[in-house]
């Protein structure tokens, strides 16, 4: 799902936010580098804790951040003067039922536009979706 203009303002400006060390603090800027051209684009995320570990989630599917993720798995989460290199390792289609309801429950302020299914619904209930939310697991690199 591309993003409508108004989108693309907000998540600059709350992108400016964050990167000046505002936000909740499961708020950061991602920065990745782009598959093609090689520049660092960054976009804002919610980091969600789950079962001791950490999850970036993409609410709108297949996005030019996501192909650059899996194309080059390192990046940056970025709050403030907080830089942390990370590497994201994309999560198998069975592993995601339990995270997706996971990030739902969590974030359903901000996120719940983006799934055809209400939070609070079973994990199961995700089960038809795996397939259109990538879901990566960060690692951090020493």
């Amino acid at each position: 799902m591309q993003p409508s203009l108004f989108d693309r303002i907000v998540n600059r400006a709350f992108g400016f936010m964050v990167k000046l060390g505002f936000g909740l603090s499961h708020n950061f800027l991602l920065e990745v580098r782009g598959r093609k051209s090689g520049r660092v684009y960054s976009t804002p995320v919610n980091v969600l804790r789950h079962n001791g570990k950490r999850y970036i989630v993409a609410p709108r599917g297949d996005t030019q951040w996501v192909r650059n993720v899996v194309v080059n798995q390192n990046a940056t989460l970025v709050k403030g003067a907080k830089r942390e290199d990370v590497r994201l390792h994309a999560i198998v289609a069975e592993a995601k039922p339990e995270i997706l309801k996971a990030y739902l429950d969590r974030y359903k302020l901000t996120v719940q536009r983006y799934f055809p299914i209400p939070a609070g619904s079973s994990a199961k209930e995700f089960e038809p979706l795996v397939r259109r939310y990538p879901v990566f697991e960060i690692d951090h690199v020493p």
